[in-house]
């Protein structure tokens, strides 16, 4: 039942993530954690910890970006029924420039009771940096948009 559950955790997450960060919430635990390893690339932060402080970050960042879509999605079960990796590439627009963005995800998920409890993201800083024309104006936009 949890694999099911699982795989259903994670599309709706990709379902509500780039639409309605408020839904999106109702999917984490409480105590949930969400890491995204080469955010320190940027100067932003890697980990986030409790339903709140994770809601309150991606609420800002997912509104930098509209017209989300999702494909190429490969789901991964493993022989731990509520973990799953998968890989997918997003793209959607910037906001501030209408430039496009795209990028290709790696994602560790782990659930419990049908909650999100570790989301782990893996995405290359470069395209982000491409948006932004260097590295410092990431970094002062990213400061300002925490």
């Amino acid at each position: 039942m949890e694999q099911n559950s699982i795989a259903q955790v994670f599309a709706t997450h990709l379902a509500l993530i780039g639409t309605d960060v408020e839904a999106w919430s109702d999917l984490l635990a409480e105590n949930a954690i969400v890491e995204f390893p080469y955010a320190s690339a940027l100067g932003a932060i890697v980990r986030f910890e409790g339903k709140p402080a994770i809601y309150n970050h991606m609420k800002n960042a997912v509104s930098q970006l509209q017209n989300w879509v999702f494909t190429d999605v490969c789901e991964y079960q493993t022989l731990i029924p509520n973990v799953l990796f998968a890989e997918f590439h997003g793209e959607a627009v910037f906001v501030a420039t209408g430039q496009p963005y795209q990028q290709d995800y790696v994602v560790r998920l782990e659930t419990k009771n049908g909650k999100i409890i570790h989301y782990r993201e893996y995405w290359n800083p470069a395209p982000i940096l491409e948006l932004m024309g260097s590295s410092e104006t990431a970094f002062d936009w990213i400061q300002t948009h925490r």
